[in-house]
């Protein structure tokens, strides 16, 4: 089962992986993406949560997001992780907005 979701900031980030985590989700299959790559990094290695690398979008993907626009990457990453085509389109709008957004596999 996949949950997807989106949140304003760090805090709530922290309470729903927390909540996710008590509904049996692992750290290891939580994703939380942000719209600048940097601030992504922050805060999953804050919270223990995991990025959409090559184990989860495969190598010539990992490979073409190092020219793709920072959009295409977020896009690719989130199928990567589990959502459609058109779901990612509509999430990447939302982390344009300065949101995160809060995707689990279990």
């Amino acid at each position: 089962m996949t949950v997807k979701l989106t949140v304003e900031n760090v805090v709530q980030a922290k309470q729903e992986v927390e909540k996710l985590e008590a509904q049996g989700y692992l750290r290891d299959n939580i994703y939380i993406f942000a719209h600048y790559e940097e601030r992504e990094d922050d805060i999953n290695e804050a919270l223990g949560t995991e990025e959409a690398g090559i184990s989860e979008q495969g190598f010539l993907t990992s490979l073409k997001n190092l020219v793709n626009s920072r959009g295409d990457e977020l896009r690719n990453e989130l199928t990567s992780v589990g959502l459609s085509k058109l779901e990612a389109a509509q999430f990447e709008k939302e982390l344009d907005t300065g949101k995160l957004v809060i995707v689990a596999n279990k």
